[in-house]
């Protein structure tokens, strides 16, 4: 077993780099104690289906084949040569607790291969408490509240995930609110900024059901965006531009070097073998993702 108990990768959809741009606390205290990086890559085409894809299989999407429409529709094959991170734990720890809380949910029914005892769920939209409305701007569309609302219920059901099975393995959490936002009202923007200052006050409850739980010190907590936007089109993402494809990358936790620099050489496809390497697995000879030389201290 690896010098972490748990993994917790918490997705900040369309996100990008433009993290930068916006008051986001919780990410910071991540990034204070840990590495980030804000000129990694995503991969291409900078589509949610073939990132995601990439981050959990550990291979480009050439091989893995999954597509936004695919993700849709079917469920990825489980005797893949190119396992999702969370079949090569099920293979390697057979009674491992995993759980996969997503907002959009093919990542559930089509990335992530069904059969292997993970527990999945999404959420319905609840009501804004008047604090969290009063910080929306007046201009908010009614799909960015959808969003928002339903975003803040994956986070609280990560939070009571924890509290139930402290003895999880790897958690997954993706928000959907920064690529809503950036999709109704573009991205590189004051909407979008505070979509994710949003997106990063719900990464908070999920962070603090951690440190309550007395998790933290043994857990690799990792944020990430699968891709940017407003590349090729204000509201849109899809390109090998620069605003498309650079991501922010962070991570902390047991054995990480703090001294790391994290650039452009980064790959979000490398994010799973960080994982397996994190939890003492053997990373399937058939990923393309490599862990950073200098990332772990040796």
């Amino acid at each position: 077993m690896g010098a972490c108990k748990r993994v917790v990768i918490i997705g900040w959809d369309g996100a990008g780099n433009f993290v930068q741009k916006a008051r986001t606390p919780r990410l910071d205290a991540i990034a204070d104690r840990g590495v980030i990086g804000y000129e990694a890559q995503t991969v291409m085409p900078t589509i949610s289906a073939q990132c995601w894809g990439s981050l959990l299989h550990g291979v480009a999407p050439e091989k893995h084949r999954l597509t936004n429409d695919i993700a849709a529709k079917k469920t990825y094959a489980g005797d893949s040569p190119y396992p999702s991170i969370f079949r090569v734990i099920r293979e390697q720890e057979p009674n491992a607790k995993l759980a996969a809380i997503s907002s959009w949910d093919p990542i559930n029914t089509g990335i992530i291969e069904e059969g292997l005892g993970i527990h999945k769920a999404t959420a319905a939209a609840e009501e804004l408490s008047e604090e969290e409305a009063a910080r929306l701007p007046e201009t908010t569309t009614a799909g960015i509240q959808r969003i928002t609302r339903k975003d803040r219920q994956i986070a609280l059901t990560a939070a009571s995930y924890i509290r139930a099975h402290p003895d999880f393995r790897l958690l997954f959490v993706q928000f959907d609110l920064p690529d809503s936002a950036g999709h109704q009202e573009g991205y590189d923007t004051g909407h979008h900024w505070r979509s994710i200052e949003s997106t990063d006050e719900h990464t908070g409850i999920i962070l603090d059901a951690i440190t309550e739980q007395e998790l933290m010190e043994d857990c690799l907590i990792i944020l990430v965006s699968d891709h940017g936007g407003g590349g090729a089109h204000p509201n849109d993402h899809g390109s090998d531009h620069p605003m498309d494809r650079h991501i922010f990358w962070c991570c902390a936790g047991p054995g990480i070097a703090t001294e790391f620099h994290l650039d452009e050489r980064f790959e979000i496809t490398d994010t799973a073998a960080v994982v397996a390497k994190a939890l003492g697995l053997q990373a399937p000879a058939e990923w393309e993702a490599r862990v950073p030389e200098g990332l772990f201290r040796a």
